[in-house]
């Protein structure tokens, strides 16, 4: 697996409460429900491509088109 790239990210905190319930509900770290959201956005927009998809994904998790 590619290691992950880390950077800071600025949240204003109501937004990040509002990640936080959503991701608590999905049962996903905010860390993992935001890198979701943000690959799933990718996609809808053909921004990432088939190829990328399996390489943007952990072990085991679903295509989100499933």
């Amino acid at each position: 697996m590619a290691k992950k790239k880390s950077f800071l990210l600025r949240m204003n905190p109501k937004l990040y409460e509002v990640m936080e319930k959503w991701a608590a509900d999905e049962f996903r770290s905010v860390n993992a429900h935001i890198e979701f959201l943000l690959r799933e956005a990718a996609l809808r927009s053909g921004r990432l491509g088939n190829k990328d998809i399996e390489a943007s994904q952990e072990p085991g998790e679903k295509d989100p088109e499933q």
